[in-house]
């Protein structure tokens, strides 16, 4: 298994949440939208200009600008 950041997934890959890197503000942020360590998050598709990503979890659809997804690890096959 590799660990990548939530930017490098393609459309329809599903992952498990490893670790949220960003601090303070945005990390809390993150966090409270409940993007936690161990949570299955699959990619549901991006806009025309690959930002911001749609993406699945926890049985809702969220959206994040990739700056805030390179905060985040993904383990996927």
């Amino acid at each position: 298994m590799a660990v990548i950041n939530l930017r490098q997934m393609k459309r329809n890959q599903t992952g498990i949440i490893t670790s949220v890197k960003a601090q303070g503000e945005m990390g809390r942020r993150i966090r409270d939208m409940g993007i936690v360590p161990g949570k299955a998050v699959t990619i549901q598709g991006r806009a025309p200009l690959y930002d911001p990503v749609a993406l699945r979890i926890m049985d809702f659809t969220l959206t994040l600008r990739n700056n805030e997804a390179d905060y985040i690890q993904v383990e996927v096959e």
